[in-house]
């Protein structure tokens, strides 16, 4: 532990560093002047290393800056808030201990100082100082755990909102979205457009290929999709099985129809395999695409619906294209 004594007179410097040597404490430390203790203290420099000290034993009455001003600059100072401070009086005035306790003080010691008072009172504020200094690492180790738990309730939120095959946003996460998206579009009185995908004969691909190349086929689709999904608000999910589906904000029909076609050439210039199609010897995908300006009184579902109604019609006009609702 250490201690760090104020007072421009070295004879009580002296007599406090005494007192407490004979009882054990040695690592004392004396500054004539508050300059002087603001130097030791690195005041100036508030990046600078803080003195590693346990307890300040400060003089009212000095030349420089009296103690109660040289007490409030300290106290001022992040570095230094719990630090215990006893102030050195030869004055009983309750007026002025009042003010010093208001600038932070904790205690006070009556000179010349009498060795049981100093060291009780300094054995009460170091007793302190230990008690804060164990609440201060309990609460940083608080802290650290709560950091840790919200890092991983986040990543939980993040997984739970991720399909595991492909990397993209799953369904559940799509529905949120789309509900928060069409409640700002509603308010705001903008075009929102949901374009729905489905994968041409996926069941006669992975019946000719395997399932795991059907998982490869799904995460390739995936990719490219992403390429064109790629807009802040836009959202691309897996919807299920070999369907995905976008949310495009600020769209109407004839600019989500443009990305359809541009996400249905995409898929095409992967020039993907498939032995099993009726439509293509490659992997080709159907769109439904269906856009609105959104009504707080309509779920949005609605547009889910008729979004899915075209996909429906793409594929009874022979798939691999794209149809508007």
């Amino acid at each position: 532990m250490s201690i760090l004594v104020v007072d421009d007179s070295k004879l009580t410097c002296k007599l406090i560093k005494h007192i407490l040597g004979f009882e054990g404490i040695e690592d004392v430390i004396t500054a004539e002047s508050a300059s002087e203790a603001f130097h030791l203290l690195n005041l100036n420099d508030l990046q600078g290393k803080a003195l590693d000290v346990d307890l300040i034993i400060l003089d009212i009455i000095m030349p420089d800056i009296d103690g109660i001003d040289a007490c409030r600059i300290i106290k001022a100072d992040g570095r230094y808030r719990e630090v215990p401070i006893i102030m050195l009086t030869v004055l009983s005035d309750k007026e002025i201990l009042r003010t010093a306790f208001s600038a932070g003080a904790i205690d006070y010691i009556v000179k010349p100082p009498d060795s049981i008072e100093l060291m009780a009172r300094t054995k009460s504020a170091l007793k302190l100082k230990r008690e804060i200094d164990k609440r201060t690492v309990r609460e940083k180790e608080l802290l650290e755990i709560t950091q840790r738990l919200e890092e991983a309730n986040k990543l939980l939120r993040e997984l739970s909102s991720i399909d595991g095959l492909t990397g993209i946003s799953n369904r559940r996460h799509f529905e949120i979205e789309l509900e928060n998206e069409w409640k700002r579009a509603a308010r705001n009185y903008r075009p929102i457009s949901v374009i729905m995908i489905d994968i041409d004969y996926f069941k006669q691909y992975n019946d000719v290929y395997g399932h795991l190349t059907g998982d490869k086929c799904l995460n390739q689709l995936a990719k490219v999709l992403q390429t064109v999904i790629m807009r802040p608000g836009d959202i691309l999910a897996r919807y299920g099985g070999e369907e995905f589906v976008a949310v495009l904000t600020e769209t109407d029909i004839n600019g989500a129809r443009v990305v359809a076609e541009r996400l249905r050439e995409n898929v095409v210039s992967l020039k993907i395999p498939h032995g099993g199609s009726k439509v293509s010897n490659i992997v080709t995908i159907s769109i439904g695409v269906a856009a609105t300006i959104p009504d707080t009184d309509v779920l949005p579902q609605t547009l889910v619906e008729t979004a899915d109604k075209a996909l429906y019609w793409a594929k009874r006009q022979g798939r691999n294209c794209v149809i508007c609702g």
